[in-house]
Order: C-alpha cells, then structure tokens, then sequence
C-alpha cells in the first residue's frame, strides 16, 4: 500500500519544498530523545527547552540549516573503571549522543540559546515583516 502524496495535485505548482518540509518535519517527530518542551512567548516566539542534563556548552551545538534547527550533543565515553570509581547499580540518565532537529517556518530566526539547570533553552522569534504594496504595470499588447 502506497501513502498518498500531498501536494500533487496539477492545481498546487510549486509546493514540491512544502512536500519536502512536510517530511522533513515528520522525522524529526519520530526522534525521542532528548525530551523538550515548546512554549509560546509572549513576543509571539517560541521557547524550545530540551532536557541536556550532563552535557556542558562544549558538549552541545546549536546550527540552523535551510530552515531546519539542529541540536546536537556529543559525549566521549566516560571511561571510567567500575571497580576504581564504584559501579553503577543504576543508570537512569542517559549518556549518548543525541541530535535533535525542529523545522522551522519562513522568517523564523533564532534569538540565542541559554544552556541553563540542565535545560538548553533556544528562543525562536519571527519578526514582523516589511508591509509593502508593489504597482504592477500593465502593458498592452501590439
């Protein structure tokens, strides 16, 4: 069984980057770590807080890539001697790698990201866009 595509339809030309965006978001969807939350702002952005706990600002990097926000967190192996540091009897924070990406809408742009209590907030903002009307010239044939 084959999904149906969005956005084929000979009346929609030109959405073939909404298609694109639309799968673009839906795998980001189905990562699961870290856990993040998103808040509204009252400046109309967005807050992104993900929980980072045990990654240092060093440890995370925050890119922005052709509208995709990309978080990202890489931990070197601990290496530490279970019978010199004392072994874990648990382990419920995770230690790997992670890379998260969020998609983002035209004119979105990121504020800054503060690395905060084991949170890493990224604030999104989209500022208001230039009103302009343009005159179109209408020319006559002949």
């Amino acid at each position: 069984m084959s999904r149906p595509l969005l956005f084929d339809s000979p009346f929609l030309l030109g959405f073939e980057h909404t298609r694109s965006l639309i799968e673009r978001a839906a795998k980001a969807a189905a990562e699961s770590y870290p856990p993040y939350n998103v808040e509204h702002l009252d400046d109309g952005g967005v807050r992104i807080s993900l929980a980072v706990a045990g990654f240092g600002p060093d440890q995370l990097q925050v890119t922005l890539e052709d509208r995709q926000l990309v978080v990202a967190g890489r931990r070197e192996p601990e290496g530490r001697d279970p019978g010199k540091d004392g072994a874990y009897i648990h382990r419920g924070i995770a230690a790997r790698s992670f890379i998260r990406t969020f998609v983002l809408a035209d004119g979105m742009e990121v504020r800054g990201a503060v690395l905060e209590h084991g949170l890493l907030h990224i604030e999104v903002v989209r500022p208001e866009p230039e009103h302009s009307i343009k005159r179109i010239p209408i020319r006559t044939a002949g």
